[in-house]
């Protein structure tokens, strides 16, 4: 599990499940508590039968997320999150080491709090030309089936970040041409479980000048859901455009897909309480599905800051603000 910005990302939506599996599932679902609209904190709920291809709502300014570390352990760090910013995420964002089975008890809980797991589902164990050529096909069936039987949306993003030289599966390590073929792979084999409640979600770091393009890694629309971009704010003179509106601009012109800012925050040194309505504004511009905050307190450098938002009054006051103003009118 990573949590380190550009050695490692940042993740937003109040979900409303909707299912083509049976008509008659169709009023369960929509009527069920964990669908509640964005300005809503959710109830816990109770079982319900499996959705079979289950898909989320691609609608603009719907999501809201956040990754906490602990997690896997207790829901709490998410609560405590959710009573700081005035309501509960609606993504929950988990890094899922190669070899770790599905986070079945968070996905419950997250389900049961009105939100959907987000997994980075990270090949550090294993090389991208085994996952291609099916050397790791007895996990990646026996994952899919987990999700199968979890039987509710769940977003995964294999090998994010790979336009980065800071992961063995990114640039500078791996082909872009196997990635591809990893990504390609991965896909079908969760397809040929019968996992159809998987949204795919291709993430990119936001592109530098002395990057490649990201169009090498890009698997095509057939394999992708949605596009996530990941990129923090890190100086005073960070602004949206300059942080997102390269990279939107790219994936543009490779596909029409949903995109979501899937991990994001504002450091203490950007001047996290003034930059955190930019961030939103953005969002709402673009029209982008939402954000998902990485809110974890790093002291290391410029690229890893304290980003929590809790402990920091006007940051906080500034993002119930920005969650109102722009998501709430989405």
């Amino acid at each position: 599990m990573s949590i380190q910005p550009r050695a490692a990302g940042l993740a937003v939506s109040f979900v409303g499940v909707l299912t083509v599996a049976a008509a008659a599932l169709v009023t369960a679902i929509l009527t069920n508590p964990a669908h509640h609209s964005p300005a809503s904190m959710s109830h816990p709920v109770t079982d319900t039968p499996r959705v079979v291809r289950a898909v989320l709502p691609s609608t603009p300014g719907t999501y809201l997320g956040v990754y906490e570390p602990g997690t896997e352990k207790s829901y709490a760090p998410i609560d405590t999150y959710a009573m700081a910013i005035g309501r509960q995420p609606n993504l929950v964002l988990y890094y899922n080491g190669w070899g770790g089975g599905f986070p079945l008890s968070l996905a419950t809980m997250a389900r049961e709090h009105g939100a959907t797991l987000v997994i980075d589902l990270d090949p550090y164990r294993a090389s991208l030309g085994s996952i291609a050529h099916g050397k790791q096909d007895g996990y990646l069936r026996s994952f899919a089936e987990a999700v199968l039987d979890f039987g509710h949306p769940v977003v995964i993003s294999f090998g994010h970040e790979m336009n980065g030289d800071w992961y063995p599966w990114g640039w500078t390590h791996a082909s872009p041409k196997v990635f591809v073929q990893a990504w390609q792979h991965v896909v079908t084999v969760f397809r040929d479980a019968g996992a159809d409640n998987v949204t795919w979600l291709w993430t990119v770091n936001n592109i530098a000048a002395d990057e490649p393009s990201i169009r090498d890694w890009w698997p095509g629309s057939s394999y992708v859901t949605w596009v996530g971009i990941d990129g923090y704010f890190y100086e005073p003179a960070d602004t949206f455009r300059s942080m997102y509106a390269p990279t939107i601009a790219v994936i543009r012109g490779l596909t029409a897909k949903p995109i979501l800012i899937s991990e994001t925050a504002v450091g203490q040194v950007a001047g996290q309480a003034a930059k955190i309505p930019l961030l939103f504004a953005g969002t709402f511009h673009y029209h982008l599905l939402g954000l998902l905050w990485f809110d974890v307190a790093q002291d290391g450098n410029l690229l890893q800051q304290n980003w929590r938002l809790e402990g920091h009054p006007a940051a906080i006051a500034a993002f119930r603000r920005a969650v109102k103003r722009f998501l709430e009118q989405a």
